[in-house]
């Protein structure tokens, strides 16, 4: 592990800047989905069990460095009281003599939010006087901001070659996870990527198929996959002017070794809707007038034994229209499967990607997996093999570190 965490930091009575995602859906002014604020509780409550003065730095939505209302981060103020169990005092800005002076009335064991650090244009510039200015506020950093981490700005990357730096719950949590399913597998390791678009997850299977044993493709990229190989997919949604690149994943796949598990039997239906009328067909009998919207059971044999003999499975992205019954019943068969064998304690299973935890959660396994990431940006990056700009910035050695 290269970085360190908060166990390895003297937290008394230290001044902590948090980062975190709290960039959390609102409708009407209230937060309607407080996933990303809940786990960001752990983190805080152990800094202020250890003494610490935790000072929150978040950004939300894209206020392109202006200071517009809509984007204030004051009204998660009791919503983020409620999660901590502890009051939370509000700076209109993150830097400056007004949170400072909010810091200096901070009562102890409160916690203190600073305003959106994307008013600032110096934040997504990365600008390091900028970052500068927000250390003033703090003696240490702590990162559990893994969803932000693919952002090189000033409170995700900069910021941490200024202070002492760590990863906070989150963000260890979810490295370890990744650490576990990609960097260091126990093999056999079968990945499944689902989503609509080839073009969009280029680079992901290209890293995969160098890394994994089994690469399972679903959605609407597989027909994609399935058109390269010569098969005919109707009014399916597909990338026709990617299929020589699917070509050449199915050619480097066999070339390292990596099996391609693609739909062998396919439900077609004429339109897009909830219970349309369907019919399941062999991959070479799809209709002309026919869209794909799911993996016929054929398929979703060949994928639970091939989960069965796994011990490592990486999943992003569902194999079909999960959003519309019965178009789910392949997701759902092989998620519960999925959390079944890693109940069972013969599985690490890791997840990500928004369509992907709405598919598990839809299916009554999220919970189940060993680790669900709400990432989703830094998850695809992460898979892909990029380097992150706020972990290596926690990675590197300082001196006084």
């Amino acid at each position: 592990m290269g970085w360190k965490t908060l166990d390895d930091m003297d937290l008394d009575d230290k001044r902590v800047l948090v980062r975190v995602d709290i960039n959390v859906p609102m409708q009407d002014g209230v937060v309607s989905d407080d996933t990303r604020i809940i786990r960001i509780v752990p983190t805080v409550r152990d800094i202020l069990a250890a003494g610490g003065i935790p000072v929150l730095l978040a950004h939300f939505g894209r206020p392109k460095g202006q200071r517009r209302p809509e984007f204030s981060l004051q009204p998660l103020v009791v919503c983020l009281e409620q999660a901590l169990g502890t009051p939370v005092m509000f700076a209109a800005d993150c830097i400056g003599a007004g949170p400072a002076a909010a810091l200096q009335a901070l009562p102890k064991g409160e916690v203190l939010l600073l305003e959106n650090t994307r008013y600032h244009a110096a934040e997504e510039a990365n600008d390091p006087g900028f970052a500068a200015q927000i250390a003033k506020l703090g003696d240490i950093y702590c990162n559990d901001a893994f969803s932000a981490a693919h952002r090189a700005h000033a409170s995700t990357e900069a910021l941490a070659r200024v202070l002492p730096s760590c990863a906070g719950r989150l963000m260890a949590a979810e490295l370890d996870a990744l650490e576990t399913a990609l960097g260091a597998p126990k093999h056999p390791v079968v990945a499944v990527v689902g989503g609509a678009k080839v073009s969009t997850k280029l680079a992901l299977l290209s890293n995969l198929v160098t890394k994994v044993d089994h690469l399972v493709i679903g959605g609407g990229m597989a027909n994609t996959f399935l058109a390269a190989q010569g098969h005919s997919v109707g009014t399916s949604l597909a990338e026709h002017d990617m299929t020589d690149t699917a070509s050449d994943i199915l050619a480097r796949a066999t070339a390292t070794g990596c099996e391609i598990i693609l739909p062998s039997d396919v439900v077609v239906a004429r339109e897009f809707a909830a219970n349309a009328p369907h019919q399941t067909v062999a991959i070479n009998l799809c209709p002309a007038d026919g869209m794909i919207l799911d993996a016929g059971a054929q398929t979703v044999a060949r994928i639970t034994d091939c989960f069965s003999t796994a011990k490592t499975l990486i999943w992003n992205g569902p194999l079909g229209a999960f959003e519309l019954e019965p178009f789910d019943t392949a997701t759902n068969a092989a998620a519960r499967q999925a959390a079944n064998l890693t109940k069972a304690g013969g599985l690490v299973s890791v997840a990500g990607g928004g369509d992907t935890v709405a598919a598990l959660n839809k299916a009554g396994v999220a919970d189940t997996f060993s680790y669900l990431s709400t990432a989703g940006g830094a998850f695809l990056e992460w898979m892909e093999g990029k380097t992150l700009p706020g972990v290596a910035a926690l990675q590197s050695r300082l001196p006084h570190q």
